[in-house]
């Protein structure tokens, strides 16, 4: 089997033999999949009316637990976006009625972001589904192999900065 990226490998070695462009054969992947799958995952999120960045936030609030919600901030922290970009995230996901601000008890000059009863369902429903695409964009791996890419790739990640928020 051969993919675009060992056809641009061969292009290059016959052009160049003289540079070594074996790393292109892993960030070149890494690069083509993420596209691929962005692609899924904009039609997949489409079909429900929704973009990805919404699920994104909607899931990291559900997954936090909080049930007072997250921070701005917090939230800015995963979400690797502007501050600008997270404000206005919250600002539609509001107009939605997904997720609604709230005083924080601690701070009263910051504002905590809750899932409303509307945002917890819909998010509560979408998982499953979520998790059944991402189980077929994965078909051709089995599980082992998945747990061996899925090892490489945090260890790829943590050496590139790539750590969970504190």
């Amino acid at each position: 089997m051969s993919d675009a990226v060992d056809l641009f490998g061969r292009q290059w070695q016959r052009e160049r033999p003289d540079v070594d462009v074996s790393p292109m054969h892993v960030v070149g992947r890494i690069q083509r999949l993420a596209r691929l799958v962005d692609q899924d995952l904009k039609r997949f999120f489409g079909e429900f009316g929704m973009e990805f960045w919404e699920f994104d936030v909607l899931a990291t609030l559900r997954r936090s637990g909080a049930e007072d919600g997250l921070t701005a901030g917090a939230l800015l922290q995963v979400a690797m976006v502007t501050s600008g970009a997270i404000t206005n995230r919250i600002d539609r996901l509001e107009t939605k009625g997904l997720v609604a601000r709230k005083p924080c008890a601690e701070d009263r000059r910051a504002v905590r972001i809750h899932l409303t009863e509307q945002g917890r369902t819909l998010i509560d429903d979408l998982l499953p589904k979520h998790m059944a695409n991402e189980q077929r964009l994965l078909a051709a791996l089995d599980a082992a192999s998945r747990e061996q890419l899925a090892g490489f790739l945090r260890t790829l990640a943590e050496s590139l900065g790539d750590t969970p928020p504190e």
